[in-house]
């Protein structure tokens, strides 16, 4: 079963050793070249993608719109992602042992901001690798859902669900 991971997890590619990438920073706040005009009585966010080389060679990471999707609320809808204010990573060569971040600005009802899924699709050395999908939302707090840490979403929150069934099929004998 594919399970998403909770906003401020690393996430490791098999088809390219050393690399990993994380959707982190999920947190409101104003864009910094002003609103856009479609986002009219839409409240702004932001969230940072960063990806890190930790092989032994350097590779060439290309990640624009178009490669990254957010959908908001229960009903999972796509939010207004900003793509004037977003900073992206356009054919950067990321040497082992760095990092590089794309900052992002989307906007969404202040209702539906409590659940936010953020898709990612790299493009490594021209070949596309598999997606991977992060979950979280304004006001859940952001922790790895491994570390044992109580998630201050409290009871019935999203963050403590996802760490709940993370933490169940992690067990032994845990079916599923």
């Amino acid at each position: 079963m594919y399970e998403p991971n909770v906003v401020g997890d690393w996430q490791e590619y098999d088809e390219h050793a050393g690399l990993r990438v994380r959707v982190h920073r999920l947190e409101q706040a104003e864009p910094p070249r002003g609103r856009d005009d479609a986002a009219e009585g839409l409240t702004y966010f932001r969230f940072r993608v960063t990806v890190e080389n930790r092989g032994a060679r350097h590779l060439g990471i290309h990640l624009e719109d178009g490669q990254i999707d957010v959908r908001i609320g229960p009903d999972g809808e796509g939010a207004f992602v900003d793509w004037r204010n977003s900073q992206f990573i356009e054919g950067y060569d990321v040497y082992p042992l760095r990092r590089v971040t794309a900052v992002l600005y989307a906007a969404g009802p202040e209702a539906s901001l409590s659940q936010i899924d953020v898709q990612v699709q790299l493009r490594v050395d021209e070949e596309w690798a598999e997606r991977r999908l992060w979950t979280g939302g304004i006001g859940v707090h952001e922790e790895s859902a491994g570390t044992g840490a109580a998630c201050s979403g409290g009871p019935g929150g999203l963050a403590h669900q996802i760490s709940n069934f993370l933490r169940d099929q992690a067990e032994p004998g845990a079916t599923g």
